[in-house]
């Protein structure tokens, strides 16, 4: 590969590749409503289209749902599987959004160029940065980089529900030796990271049950258990004055953040207070002695969600209820098993129910642990260095505090680690009215994926 060249190439096909992605963005693929279900088989046959004029084979797959865009192209190297979804978010509201969100356009801002609409940076802009890295390629080297499958489903923003039983169905033909994934972002503009590590989720509803039936406040009130009342306490006790979870056996599996991980964290340019004000904080409000990024990224959490019970309308009802509720989801880090976590859990809970209360679980809520990428492998290094180049500044490897289900498959079914490198910013109103990316990202993430390619596809 004649890296310069390949850049070069890239740079003065910018407008070019900027009508692509604009193409591509006008297709309103909502995969979540049934009505947009045309238009989301329309946005799979483009892809295929342009990855058979880049020389792939590729064919748009049906499912139950919406098509999984399924291509490979045969090439020295170790086998990478490159990931995306071409599926987006509702645009409601639309009263909201300074231009019809499927009509994207060029705006100027004070912080530079950036393509407006929907879809620019989840995921379309970001999956396009990698199609057009390879487009240079071939048109420097009149071949493809490596050894690739592309895989872009179009049920990510929807659930995926297609998605399990068709790594089930096609898991020979979709295994690779390592899996990249642009559905991502930086750490802070202009610092290029990787994601290493994504949070698991447990989540948990249950019922607290008192009296029998609603009791007038004056006629019972003193002697009657009160379910909100006692379901208060019982979520006072999930956690202690140090903002640790109290439930006996919650952190089993949890490690420290290696120092060598801490160092790069500490030093990527996160700026703790803005990104507390920008939530209306002035401080962290989790475990004591854990930075927010630690917080965010490497902790667990116990979270309440939903607390409810009693009359809820306008003015007032002198009842006691005769129950209350409470959702709550746990995120997950490191080895901790989302089925421990439900039984210490529930176990916290049942031991502490006064006399003549009882407790009923939901029964149909799921729970994924977390995915931990093996970052010792040498390609992410490799990548790491890349990146580090293209942005004249150090990568980073770093956590996400939420999860990317598809991560995890891809390690539990397919047996491979994942590259997860994207180039969004948090700015970028992503499932919200105005989604944008920025004109630097889309540029800079084909000459990120070119530089990557170069180092690990041969």
């Amino acid at each position: 590969m004649t890296l310069d060249a390949v850049l070069s190439r890239i740079d003065d096909q910018m407008p070019q590749a900027v009508d692509r992605l604009m193409d591509l963005m006008r297709i309103p693929s909502i995969s979540t409503d049934p009505a947009w279900k045309a238009d989301c088989a329309r946005a799979a046959d483009w892809l295929v289209n342009e990855l058979k004029s880049l020389g792939f084979t590729a064919e748009a797959r049906p499912t139950p749902g919406h098509p999984m865009v399924v291509a490979r192209h045969e090439g020295p190297g170790p086998r990478l599987l490159f990931y995306g979804h071409y599926d987006v978010q509702p645009v409601d509201p639309l009263s909201l959004w300074t231009r019809p969100p499927f009509e994207p356009a060029i705006e100027q801002t004070p912080n530079g160029e950036v393509i407006r609409g929907r879809g620019s940076s989840d995921d379309k802009g970001q999956l396009l940065t990698f199609l057009e890295a390879c487009r240079a390629y071939k048109d420097v080297n009149g071949t493809l980089p490596g050894n690739l499958t592309i895989f872009f489903e179009g049920e990510e923003e929807s659930g995926s529900p297609s998605l399990i039983p068709f790594l089930n169905a096609n898991k020979a033909e979709l295994s690779c030796d390592l899996a990249l994934i642009c559905d991502t972002g930086m750490v802070s503009p202009g610092v290029p990271s990787i994601a290493g590590q994504l949070r698991g989720m447990l989540k948990e509803e249950f019922t607290l049950h008192g009296p029998r039936i609603d009791l007038h406040s004056g006629h019972y009130g003193g002697p009657a258990l009160n379910p909100l009342r006692e379901i208060s306490k019982l979520i006072a006790s999930f956690h202690d004055d140090q903002g640790r979870v109290a439930v006996e056996g919650f952190y089993e599996g949890v490690s420290e953040v290696p120092p060598e991980l801490k160092r790069q964290w500490e030093s990527c340019g996160f700026d703790e207070a803005e990104y507390l004000a920008h939530a209306g904080m002035t401080v962290a409000h989790g475990e004591a002695g854990y930075s927010a990024l630690e917080q965010q990224w490497a902790r667990p959490t116990l979270e309440i969600n939903g607390l409810w019970g009693g009359y809820q309308g306008a003015g007032s009802k002198t009842v006691i209820p005769a129950e209350a509720h409470c959702k709550i989801t746990c995120r997950l880090v490191g080895a901790m098993d989302p089925a421990h976590v439900r039984r210490v859990l529930r176990a916290h809970v049942e031991a502490r129910l006064p006399v003549d209360a009882t407790v009923t679980w939901d029964s149909d809520l799921d729970g994924a642990p977390a995915a931990v990428m093996d970052t010792s492998r040498p390609e992410f290094e490799a990548a790491r260095q890349a990146l580090s180049d293209e942005w004249n500044r150090e990568a980073v490897i770093v956590g996400m505090g939420g999860s990317i289900p598809i991560a995890y498959y891809f390690k539990t079914i397919l047996g491979m680690d994942a590259l997860l490198i994207g180039f969004a910013n948090d700015d970028d109103a992503i499932h919200s009215p105005n989604e944008k990316y920025d004109m630097k990202s889309f540029h800079k993430g084909i000459r990120s994926w070119a530089r990557v390619l170069d180092r690990i596809a041969k």
